[in-house]
């Protein structure tokens, strides 16, 4: 095959010594901008694992780079006049210009040829290559000439990063944050070679502008950061690689995603690689590592195919498939990643101490979990669930057990919980008339002696007309009220657990059959009338609400009190309010449901004012020393809705009225929605409202074991985490999630713990196989 490598960054340069080890008959070339043996930049960072699959292609170039680079396992925080280091984290530090050198050198040795000075301005230039290769980087000219073709999204983020060197040899990949008058900057800096480190600055937009940093020239700037950092450079001065670049240099990331990534264009089939394909942020290291993936793949792509023009567009085919996920995965770590640096100022870093700052960073991908940890440095992570402990009121033994943070109490008002695990409120359908029976007493009971501390039922209606289905829940008459209380009586008696209550109303989405039956579907008969903040139904075949008036709302409201009042004399522990998922408190706060033009429409404060009613009536009525949370859609999933910022507005709206926690789900709203899912997807809006509205917060949504929960916990992305599945397929989840991960102090009834030896034996035995 005729190849042309347009580019000559780490993805062309390597996939062109590839295809040439491989299959010497290939003629290959590579075509750089720049002169020979000539680049800019400064270090460039990947880890082990990149440089194992690089042994494995070829172990010549692999050998060489690893003479040339510099490896360190630390990371080290500097923050608030500490400095914190933490071990086992593995990468690789190189010098772009000399891993550039190393790759050009191993490519003219195989036989490629190089091309210098050739400014290439589209792939006509090639009419006789068979596969033209588009690694010219972020600002591909051969992207932007088919941009109909390869549909690139390019997201600019708001921070300011400038990309800096110093001559002073830094042992860890060190992290340094420095406050201002005016706010928050960072430094990300790690050695690339004997004698020189990357420095990289970064600050927010309203930062970088009220320090004047955009009236700067690059000395002015630099003379900025050296006084910034002055601690951390001890007497070593900054340098610049940009003084090609006007002003400051200092830059916005730029995002880039493509639809597609490869095109035929009548002569030659063009495919993108590296930065023109994707980019991912440099706060997880990873852009030379897709780089250097994505020629491997497309190598073995062509290895697995046939080294043969005819089977290029099948194998173009392949690589796209395949990088394509985990590009997505790089790319969805590095957004966690980048958005934690641009919020950092705001949510975290005047307010968590420095341990929890540290833990917080470090699990900021949401790759690098609570276990994980635990495998690079179990030292740190020890002494962390120590002083995490010691913050939660216990007080371990010098020499003794320490719990993990899911496994630390929880206090707040008059209530403390055992551990920070609760189970969800999960719709059963399996009552009638709203009547709580043996299946409700079973289901719930065996939870609360699985090891949770709080257990909740389904959303409780408040009426008969409050109801989801048939086959809801109730609390509006004596006959409830006394089935309930065998149950609430139940858990206090015989388990550690706690109890709570979800009271809710139904609004739009009442008045439908139970699941098993169709999904939000109206019933057919004996259904009931439906009341919504606006005459708007659920979906097209639903029935249609009534906008409520005044009257249905002190209807309402006192429905929800005398549900409250029920409740109270029960003894529940906890009183959730509903106002999530599209039910009828919902309906007032999403602008997509409510299009009211009276005062309980608007903004913020109107259309949370009828909820807002609702939720100062039954806090009078409910006892001061018992909390009452409330579960808000923190993401309506949908164009026009509410977004995780007016989310964050509706929690301090309920926090100023004496709300004690919000419960983070988000979506369900409208049927239109589109969410985005994957493993821990609300936690980021529960991480939001908790730490910038300053409220304690309950985690949901795809949290499947104790390795998530310890790592929402210990960051600080939530107070509590509601298990919901996980606790449907296992009554018993806690409980064996604490023998999985050897937590041995969690009790298991008296009843049971016969099983617990041979329980904890067996999962030993099958670690070992």
């Amino acid at each position: 095959m005729r190849i042309v490598c347009i580019g000559g960054g780490p993805a062309g340069l390597y996939f062109a010594l590839l295809m040439k080890r491989q299959h010497p008959g290939h003629h290959v070339t590579v075509v750089e901008r720049n002169r020979a043996f000539d680049t800019f930049g400064w270090g460039v960072v990947f880890s082990d694992a990149t440089m194992q699959s690089m042994r494995q292609w070829d172990l010549q170039t692999a050998e060489t780079i690893e003479v040339a680079f510099n490896h360190w396992d630390d990371i080290e925080l500097v923050f608030k006049g500490r400095k914190i280091r933490t071990s086992g984290h593995g990468f690789v530090g190189i010098g772009r210009k000399k891993m550039l050198n190393i790759l050009q050198d191993r490519c003219l040795e195989l036989g490629v040829e190089l091309v210098f000075e050739k400014d290439v301005t589209g792939d006509e230039e090639f009419p006789d290559a068979d596969l033209i290769v588009a690694s010219d980087g972020v600002n591909s000219r051969i992207r932007t000439k088919y941009t109909d073709v390869f549909r690139p999204d390019m997201m600019v983020r708001p921070n300011r990063f400038v990309w800096l060197g110093t001559n002073k040899r830094f042992d860890a990949f060190t992290f340094d944050f420095q406050k201002t008058e005016h706010g928050w900057f960072q430094a990300h800096i790690y050695r690339f070679d004997e004698n020189t480190s990357t420095f990289i600055v970064e600050t927010t937009d309203e930062v970088f502008k009220a320090h004047g940093l955009d009236k700067m020239d690059q000395d002015q700037s630099i003379a900025f950061c050296e006084n910034l950092f002055a601690e951390t450079l001890g007497g070593h001065k900054l340098m610049t690689n940009a003084r090609h670049m006007r002003g400051s240099a200092w830059l916005n990331f730029g995002r880039l995603i493509c639809e597609k990534w490869s095109h035929f264009n009548g002569n030659s089939h063009v495919v993108l690689m590296g930065d023109s394909a994707h980019t991912a942020h440099f706060a997880i290291g990873s852009g030379t590592k897709l780089a250097i993936d994505d020629a491997i793949e497309l190598t073995r792509q062509f290895d697995i195919a046939g080294h043969d023009k005819a089977n290029i567009p099948a194998v173009l085919a392949a690589y796209e498939e395949v990088r394509r996920i985990d590009v997505a995965r790089i790319q969805n770590a590095a957004r966690n990643a980048m958005e934690w640096f641009e919020v950092v100022g705001t949510r975290y870093a005047d307010t968590l101490e420095p341990e929890q700052f540290m833990y917080s960073m470090l699990t900021r991908s949401q790759r690098i979990s609570h276990e994980n940890l635990r495998l690079r440095d179990k030292d740190w992570l020890e002494g962390f669930e120590r002083w995490f402990a010691s913050r939660a009121g216990v007080d371990p033994a010098p020499n003794g057990s320490v719990p993990p943070p899911m496994f630390t109490p929880f206090k707040i008002r008059g209530l403390t919980l055992h551990n920070r695990i609760i189970v969800s409120p999960m719709a059963m359908y399996s009552a009638v008339d709203g009547l709580p029976n043996d299946f409700h007493l079973v289901h719930l009971g065996a939870r609360a002696m699985g090891g949770a501390a709080l257990v909740f039922p389904e959303m409780t209606c408040v009426s008969a007309d409050a109801r989801i289905t048939p086959g809801c829940l109730g609390l509006w008459n004596d006959e409830q009220e006394s089935a309930w209380k065998r149950i609430v009586d139940f858990v206090h008696r015989q388990t550690p657990a706690k109890i709570g209550i979800q009271l809710g109303h139904a609004g739009r989405k009442g008045s439908t059959k139970v699941a098993w039956e169709g999904i939000d579907q109206p019933v057919t008969q004996g259904g009931w009338p439906l009341l919504s903040a606006s005459a708007l139904p659920y979906m097209q075949n639903s029935d249609t609400p009534r906008a409520m008036t005044r009257d249905d709302m002190d209807h309402v409201k006192a429905d929800f009190v005398r549900a409250t009042e029920r409740a109270r004399d029960l003894g529940f522990d906890i009183l959730e309010l509903h106002a999530a998922h599209g039910y009828l408190l919902s309906s007032f706060l999403s602008p997509l449901t409510n299009h009211r033009d009276d005062e309980y429409g608007g903004d913020h404060h109107g259309r949370a004012g009828f909820p807002l009613e609702v939720f100062h009536a039954i806090r009078q009525v409910w006892p001061k020393d018992k909390p009452i949370s409330v579960r808000l859609s923190t993401n309506d999933w949908f164009e026009g809705g509410n977004t995780p910022e007016d989310a964050a507005i509706f929690a301090q709206i309920f926090k100023d009225a004496g709300a004690d926690l919000i419960d983070c789900s988000s979506g369900q709203v409208v049927k239109e929605e589109q969410p985005v899912y994957g493993r821990l997807f609300q936690t980021p809006f529960s991480d939001k409202i908790r730490n910038e509205i300053q409220i304690p917060t309950i985690a949901v949504g795809a949290i499947s074991e104790a390795d998530h929960a310890n790592s929402i916990i210990a960051a600080g992305r939530a107070d509590l985490c509601a298990i919901a599945r996980p606790h449907l397929a296992d009554p018993s989840f806690v409980m064996h999630e604490a023998a999985r991960i050897g937590y041995a102090e969690q009790v298991w009834p008296r009843q049971y713990y016969s099983a617990r030896s041979q329980y904890v034996n067996n999962l030993a035995r099958a670690a070992k196989t």
